[in-house]
């Protein structure tokens, strides 16, 4: 298992409430999976991070891509393997 910070920039704040809840959810069921070790918003507003729990970089990936936010566009995203050491 490795860890990836997913980084979500935000880039259309008019969808952001519209699609929250479904965020929330979605990343709910993945921390009850034990996919994600972290996750929140940046204090300033202009996005947030999640930390995924996964065996390779592809596993990740789809796993952040699925995210509503990525899908419906309120967030770009910006994936990268996070060491712990």
């Amino acid at each position: 298992m490795a860890y990836f910070a997913a980084v979500l920039n935000m880039k259309d704040i008019s969808k952001n409430a519209t699609y929250r809840p479904n965020h929330l959810a979605y990343l709910e069921n993945l921390h009850a999976q034990g996919k994600i070790f972290a996750r929140g918003p940046f204090a300033d507003g202009s996005g947030g991070m999640v930390i995924y729990i996964a065996d390779s970089f592809e596993e990740a990936k789809q796993l952040a891509e699925q995210d509503p936010y990525i899908v419906e566009g309120v967030r770009s995203l910006d994936l990268r393997e996070w060491s712990t050491v």
